[in-house]
């Protein structure tokens, strides 16, 4: 039976730990590089898989001494392979987009919170207030819709200012729209 170390075990786990960590970090920046902008954007659901997966990949070749460089450099390549075939098809294939990205949904529009949608998508009315603050928007009379778009961040949209068209063009793809 193998003895538990607690505090050091030698220099020889910290060398490999330093160096393949170190070889594995300029590794991983070269391929996020190679794959394209699209891979460090925000994120969809797919995207934060492949990131944690992508980070548990890292985790692992770090700290356990049975994986080796190349094998995880396989992973990352699989992974981030896998990311960039998925956005390709997603601007590709509507069946695909709608598979792997969610519609933006409105939580807020002409002066009504959508507490339906609210809950659907677990967002108080004190968090929206505070993302209207955010916006540096003093009154909800500004806003003309509040949306969740589907990388998770919200944005608010201010109502048309005098002699401007009214029109919410930017809000066509919003999936509880009822004009």
């Amino acid at each position: 039976m193998e003895s538990v170390v607690f505090f050091y075990r030698g220099f020889e786990p910290i060398a490999r730990i330093i160096v393949i960590g170190t070889l594995a970090y300029l590794n991983l920046i070269i391929l996020l590089r190679v794959s394209g902008k699209r891979t460090l954007t925000q994120m969809t659901a797919f995207d934060f898989i492949i990131t944690i997966a992508i980070g548990s990949t890292f985790g692992r070749l770090i700290t356990a001494e049975g994986v080796s460089l190349v094998e995880s450099m396989t992973a990352f390549a699989v992974l981030i392979g896998l990311q960039h075939l998925i956005s390709w098809l997603t601007v590709r294939s509507s069946l695909v987009e709608k598979l792997v990205t969610a519609n933006p949904t409105l939580l807020y529009f002409r002066g009504q919170f959508l507490q339906k949608a609210m809950r659907e998508q677990r967002v108080t009315e004190s968090e929206l207030l505070g993302i209207v603050r955010q916006n540096k928007i003093g009154s909800l009379r500004e806003v003309e819709a509040i949306v969740m778009e589907t990388s998770g961040t919200i944005a608010v949209i201010k109502k048309a200012t005098n002699g401007e068209a009214d029109d919410l063009s930017a809000l066509q793809s919003v999936s509880n729209l009822q004009l």
